[in-house]
């Protein structure tokens, strides 16, 4: 490795140990409730798929902070150490965050060529870290109409939440990522085919996340968006 990879290392562990120190100090000092603080970890989470392009040029090197976090998080969850992320009903879905981010930057973010697929990757990442955490917040404090599919409860209002989030964030990645200077080499999008893209992608996310039981959303949604974004890109 290098002393750029070195420094791109620590400046992941420095912001993901910041994001879990400002959770627990929402949650102690200013009594922001669990579920709020593990949101706003999660936001910050997902965002810094950013950080990493921007801070590494080998895929290989690029997800070992994600790739650490499963078992990390694992622990957390196992032993409840951090009150600001997991509580006793927490779901392992910091877990499942980890491994859909690792496998998916693992499969297609190729920055050395010859083609990079990494807005895909992001795409369904960004329905998961936007979409997946606006349907639960909007969903408690708005959800007055109630569904349940198996044994997963949710509301019309969070669902609708989810998808316009889904297609918002999909939408911007496809349209903005491609050919910019975090992925330079991967082909760009006209702005109907993002579009469309977007709106297909969102919604089939929508339905994943509405179904998935005890935060597999957080697995389930990244993938199933990321592979609507590659079967549409791809015919």
């Amino acid at each position: 490795m290098t002393n750029n990879d070195f420094i791109g290392l620590a400046i992941s562990y420095v912001y993901a140990t910041s994001l879990l120190v400002i959770g627990e100090a929402l949650r102690r000092l200013f009594a922001v409730k669990p579920d709020l603080t593990r949101k706003v970890i999660h936001i910050g989470a997902g965002m810094w798929v950013f950080g990493v392009l921007l801070l590494f040029n080998r895929w290989q090197i690029g997800i070992i902070p994600f790739a650490t976090f499963i078992g990390l998080n694992y622990l957390f969850y196992r032993y409840r150490i951090i009150g600001a992320m997991d509580t006793e009903d927490s779901s392992p879905g910091t877990v499942y965050f980890a491994i859909s981010v690792t496998l998916l930057f693992g499969l297609l973010w190729r920055p050395d060529g010859p083609v990079d697929s990494v807005a895909i990757a992001v795409a369904g990442i960004m329905a998961m870290t936007w979409g997946d955490a606006l349907a639960a917040l909007i969903g408690r404090r708005f959800g007055q109409h109630k569904y349940q599919v198996g044994n997963s409860v949710r509301s019309w209002e969070g669902s609708a939440a989810m998808f316009v989030a889904s297609t918002v964030v999909i939408f911007l990645v496809l349209l903005l990522l491609p050919g910019s200077s975090l992925s330079p080499l991967a082909t760009p999008l006209g702005l109907g085919w993002a579009l469309l893209t977007a709106v297909v992608s969102a919604t089939f996310a929508t339905l994943v996340e509405a179904v998935s039981p005890h935060g597999t959303d957080n697995l389930s949604v990244p993938l199933v968006a990321a592979g609507v974004v590659w079967i549409m890109q791809a015919f």
